[in-house]
């Protein structure tokens, strides 16, 4: 009986550790919890689409590095201050950039970036078709194999001997 119950204890472990890693990693520290939990929600959501500069890839929810401190410290500043969303990311651009976003904007020059893709792709189709067009047209024609009549005849000739 011993042996089961130290079976289903660790199994118990192991399944604690496995829901335990598969839940997100976040970097707030208790300390940087607001009281107020709809503010608190509204500051993880930006939070959620707001890079860290140190970590790049990352949000700065998921970052343990200062400035991702620093700039969670500052959401949740311009939340309690009574800015909307839309302020306090514009505050935070306006300070750190666009890089500072997950997820960047198509205004201004940034279309350029999102439209470049599909303009290399439609030129990419439109050479290759040129060039296929343009060699089908170089092997159409009456000598097609790059033998005149002169030559095919004389071909004609050592074939049939």
């Amino acid at each position: 009986m011993r042996p089961l119950f130290s079976v289903a204890r660790s199994l118990a472990a192991c399944l604690a550790a496995l829901v335990l890693s598969l839940s997100p990693a976040l970097a707030v520290q208790p300390d940087e919890v607001l009281d107020d939990p709809v503010l608190e929600e509204r500051a993880r959501d930006l939070s959620d689409g707001l890079r860290c500069l140190v970590c790049r890839n990352e949000s700065i929810d998921e970052s343990n590095a200062d400035l991702a401190r620093d700039l969670r410290l500052l959401v949740r500043e311009r939340l309690v201050a009574g800015d909307s969303d839309e302020e306090a990311i514009d505050f935070i651009v306006d300070r750190y950039g666009e890089y500072v976003l997950l997820k960047p904007t198509t205004q201004g020059a940034n279309w350029i970036l999102w439209a470049a893709g599909p303009m290399m792709l439609a030129l990419a189709l439109l050479i290759s078709f040129m060039y296929l067009r343009g060699r089908a047209t170089a092997t159409a024609g009456p000598e097609a194999d790059g033998l005149s009549a002169e030559e095919q005849e004389r071909l004609q000739e050592i074939l049939k001997d």
